[in-house]
C-alpha cells in the first residue's frame, strides 16, 4: 500500500489559499518545463478567474517523497459554506492559511471551526511575511486565541507554524530567514498530518463531492473509508433516506497531478472517484454487495436566504437568450441541486413558470444567477428575502457577526450605519490607525449595506460576515429610500430628454440604449416613483436660434453588478437576466394598472 496523506487548505478569501496550492504542484513537479503556470491552474471556471475567488472546490495530488499528498482546495466565502463542509469529510489535517497582516477573520474562524470540530489536525501557515507593516508574530498569538476560543483539544493546540510567502514560492521556520522553495512546508506536512488509518473490513465508501463527463456521465468522489474497492466490483448503494441500490462499478480513477488515472483498485483512506453508479446522489454511502453498512451523512448548514425566480415575460423576452422557457429553466435548476448541496428548490403553487431558489447568501445566488446567464439563459429575479422561523412560538430571524475593519476616522459612521439597521456591536479594537468593529446585525441588515459602507469609508472599509443563529425578530428595517424612474413608452432613449430630466435623479441608461415602458432608467431623488418619457425626441422646425439650441450634457449612467442591482430593487421589482444585459423593471409594467394595484 502506498503512504497517503490527505490535506484541506482553509482560510478566509484572499488570503492566497489558490496561490499555495499551485506552487505545491510545482514543488511535485506536474507541470512540464517552460509551460507556462502562470495563472491560477485550479480556478478552471471563468467566473473564479474574474472574482479571483474560489467557488468550487478542486482536489489534485502531489507525491513528495515517494509519499502521495492529496490536496483539497477549498473556497473562503462562508456562501459556499456547503462546499468546505464536504470536503472536509475527505480530509484527516488541514493547512490554515492566514494573512501576516489581516490575521484571522470571520471566514477563517467559520471554516476553522467546522474543521476542529471534525477532529482534523491543523498546520497554521502564515502567508505574505513580505508584505510591508506584516505583523507574524502577533497574528500567530491570535490564531492560537482563536484556536482556544474554539475549544481545540490539546494534540490540535500543539500546531506547528511555518512562514512564507506563497506569491513568492518560499516557506521556512523563521520568518526573518526566507528560503529558497517551499520543502519546508512539505516535509512538515509528512512530519504532523497522520496517515489515514487502513481499516480492513467489508468496502465503504461517502460520496462526498460530484463530477460530471460527457462521456460517462455522473461519477461519484470521496473517500474510501473501509476495504478495498475494485475495478468491476459489485456493489450496493445506500442513499439518504434509508433505500438501497444494488449496481456495478464500470471504472476507478485516483487523482494523479490534476488529472484522473485507472486503477484496478483503491484501498481505504485514498481518494478516488467510481464510475458507472446510477441515480446517487452527495451523501450516500457505497457499500458492501451482500451485507450493506451506512455511514453517517453529511450534515450541512440549513439556507438563510430565498429568491424567487421566474422566466422572462418582457417586452425584449428571446432576443439574446438560447433557453428562455419554463422547461430548460426548471431542468437546469434541478441540474443544479445534484452538486449544490447548499440549495432547496420549491415550486411555487399555482404557478409552472416560477420557483423558490433558497441559499447560504446573496453571493451564493448570485454566482447560480450568473453562471446561467453565461450559459445563455433567459430569467427574471424577485428580491432577496430572509427566510423567518418559529421557535417556541417566536418569529425569529437569521443574525450574522459582522466585522468591519476601517480608518479610525470613519468608525463612527460605521456604527450609526449598522445600528441603524438593527445591529449590535460586540466589540471595538483599535489597530495603528484602523479600528475593527463587530457587529451582530440581521441578515436582513447587510442587503444592500456593503455598498453604503464602500461609499460611506471612501472604499477603504473591509467587510465580512458569517451565518451565526437564529434570534427573535428585531422589528422593521428602513430600506432604500429613494424612488425609482420608470419609462412611459418603448422605444429608444433620446439624449435630449435624458438631459432635461437630469435634475430629477440619476440614471441607469446611456442615450441610444433600447427602453420599454415599466423598465426602471434611474433612480429619482425623491421617495415616490416618477414616471418619465425618455423616448419623446426634440421637435424640429426650421427656425434657428443661439439661445435655444444648447449641447446636451449627459451625465454617464450608473453601472450596478448583479449583486448590487438584487440587493438594490425593491418588493415591487425585478430584475431581468439576459446574456447581454441586465435591467431593473416593475413587476407590473403598465403605469394605469400599477395605480390601481397600489391603491388596493
Amino acid at each position: 500500500m502506498q503512504d497517503i496523506r490527505n490535506i484541506a487548505v482553509i482560510a478566509h478569501v484572499d488570503h492566497g489559499k489558490t496561490t499555495l496550492v499551485d506552487k505545491m504542484m510545482l514543488a511535485g513537479k506536474l507541470f512540464r518545463d517552460g509551460q507556462d503556470n502562470s495563472g491560477e491552474v485550479l480556478d478552471s471556471n471563468d467566473l473564479e478567474r474574474e472574482r479571483g475567488i474560489t467557488i468550487l472546490s478542486k482536489n489534485v495530488s502531489i507525491t513528495w517523497k515517494g509519499v502521495k499528498i492529496n490536496i483539497l482546495d477549498t473556497p473562503g466565502h462562508s456562501d459556499f459554506g456547503g462546499e468546505v463542509e464536504r470536503v472536509l469529510n475527505m480530509a484527516d489535517g488541514c493547512l490554515l492559511l492566514v494573512d501576516a497582516f489581516e490575521g484571522p477573520m470571520p471566514q477563517t474562524r467559520f471554516v476553522l471551526q467546522k474543521a476542529l470540530k471534525i477532529g482534523l489536525k491543523p498546520i497554521v501557515v502564515v502567508n505574505k511575511v513580505d508584505k510591508p507593516n506584516c505583523r507574524p508574530e502577533q497574528v500567530y498569538e491570535m490564531v492560537f486565541d482563536l484556536m482556544c476560543d474554539l475549544n481545540a483539544s490539546e494534540d490540535q493546540l500543539d500546531f506547528p507554524v511555518v512562514y512564507g510567502s506563497a506569491k513568492n514560492g518560499w516557506m521556512s521556520e523563521d520568518f526573518n530567514k526566507p528560503t529558497e522553495n517551499i520543502d519546508f512546508l512539505l516535509d512538515q506536512i509528512l512530519e504532523t498530518i497522520p496517515a489515514p488509518k487502513h481499516i480492513e473490513g467489508k468496502p465503504q465508501m461517502l460520496i462526498t463531492s460530484l463530477d460530471y463527463s460527457n462521456y460517462t456521465g455522473r461519477i461519484a468522489v470521496g473517500r474510501v473509508h473501509r476495504g478495498v474497492l475494485k475495478d468491476g466490483m459489485k456493489v450496493t448503494v445506500c442513499h439518504r433516506d434509508g433505500s438501497m441500490d444494488k449496481q456495478q462499478i464500470k471504472e476507478l480513477h485516483t487523482f494523479e497531478g490534476i488529472t484522473h488515472r485507472r486503477i484496478d483498485e483503491v484501498g481505504s483512506g485514498d481518494i478516488c472517484a467510481v464510475i458507472g453508479l446510477e441515480n446517487f446522489e452527495i451523501g450516500d454511502t457505497i457499500s458492501d454487495f451482500e451485507e450493506p453498512e451506512a455511514l453517517p451523512t453529511i450534515a450541512v448548514d440549513e439556507p438563510t436566504m430565498s429568491m424567487l425566480f421566474m422566466v422572462n415575460d418582457s417586452p425584449f423576452f428571446g432576443k439574446e437568450g438560447k433557453f428562455c422557457t419554463s422547461r430548460q429553466i426548471g431542468d437546469r435548476l434541478q441540474k443544479e441541486l445534484e452538486k449544490n448541496i447548499a440549495l432547496r428548490i420549491e415550486e411555487v403553487e399555482g404557478y409552472t413558470d416560477r420557483w423558490l431558489v433558497k441559499g447560504r447568501g446573496v453571493l451564493h445566488l448570485s454566482v447560480l444567477i450568473e453562471t446561467m446567464r453565461r450559459e445563455g439563459y433567459e430569467l427574471q429575479v424577485g428580491q432577496p428575502q430572509v427566510i423567518y422561523k418559529e421557535i417556541d412560538g417566536q418569529k425569529c430571524e437569521p443574525i450574522e457577526e459582522l466585522d468591519i475593519n476601517v480608518p479610525t476616522d470613519y468608525s463612527s459612521k460605521m456604527v450609526d450605519m449598522v445600528t441603524r439597521r438593527k445591529g449590535e456591536m460586540t466589540s471595538m479594537e483599535t489597530e495603528g490607525d484602523r479600528v475593527n468593529i463587530t457587529f451582530d446585525v440581521p441578515s436582513r441588515g447587510i442587503i444592500g449595506l456593503r455598498t453604503n459602507v464602500l461609499t460611506a469609508s471612501q472604499g477603504e472599509a473591509i467587510m465580512a460576515h458569517r451565518y451565526k443563529e437564529y434570534q427573535p425578530f428585531k422589528g422593521e428595517i428602513s430600506r432604500r429610500l429613494s424612488g425609482s424612474m420608470i419609462s412611459m413608452d418603448t422605444g429608444n432613449a433620446f439624449a435630449y430628454s435624458i438631459d432635461k430630466l437630469q435634475e430629477r435623479g440619476r440614471f441607469f441608461i446611456d442615450p441610444g440604449e433600447d427602453v420599454y415602458g415599466g423598465q426602471v432608467v434611474g433612480e429619482h431623488i425623491h421617495e415616490l416613483d416618477l414616471v418619465i418619457n425618455v423616448c419623446k425626441a426634440k421637435q424640429l422646425t426650421n427656425v434657428r436660434a443661439s439661445g435655444s439650441d444648447e449641447k446636451a450634457r449627459i451625465v454617464p449612467k450608473v453601472i450596478m453588478s448583479l449583486e448590487e442591482m438584487l440587493e438594490y430593487i425593491k418588493e415591487d421589482e425585478l430584475v431581468e437576466v439576459t446574456p447581454k444585459s441586465l435591467r431593473i423593471r416593475k413587476i407590473i409594467l403598465d403605469h394605469n394598472e400599477r395605480k390601481r394595484a397600489n391603491k388596493e
